[in-house]
């Protein structure tokens, strides 16, 4: 066996999925996982590709080192989609659990900072 056929596994990303949906705190959830990603923290992947069983999108999610799912509210959405699609070892953050209320949160720099803050830790405690 070579070298490069060895799985190092400490090369699998982070994948952070984001709800993304039409009310202020999907927007949050959304901005949250693009900060991260900018940040190195994780790398945003594609929900809608999980939904639709997009083959290479599977492959690269079902290899991740850790999933995290980021729901704007209870509806869970990301959640739900992920664990629809088989994928079920997913850390998970909604949103509305951080005091933020549908309808009433609009995305400042300090909310996407507070979802943000949370998130990665989320994603740092599911590396552990």
């Amino acid at each position: 066996m070579s070298d490069s056929d060895v799985c190092d596994c400490s090369a699998a990303p982070s994948l952070i999925f984001a709800c993304s949906g039409a009310a202020d705190v999907g927007e949050l959830a959304d901005l949250a996982a693009r900060k991260l990603t900018c940040e190195g923290a994780g790398q945003m992947f594609c929900l809608a590709g999980v939904g639709g069983r997009v083959s290479g999108i599977m492959d690269k999610t079902k290899a991740a080192r850790n999933v995290l799912a980021v729901d704007g509210c209870p509806l869970d959405c990301a959640r739900l989609t992920l664990e629809q699609a088989g994928i079920t070892n997913v850390a998970h953050l909604r949103v509305t659990d951080l005091g933020l209320e549908k309808g009433k949160s609009p995305a400042t720099p300090d909310t996407v900072a507070k979802v943000a803050k949370e998130a990665e830790a989320l994603l740092s405690q599911a590396g552990s």
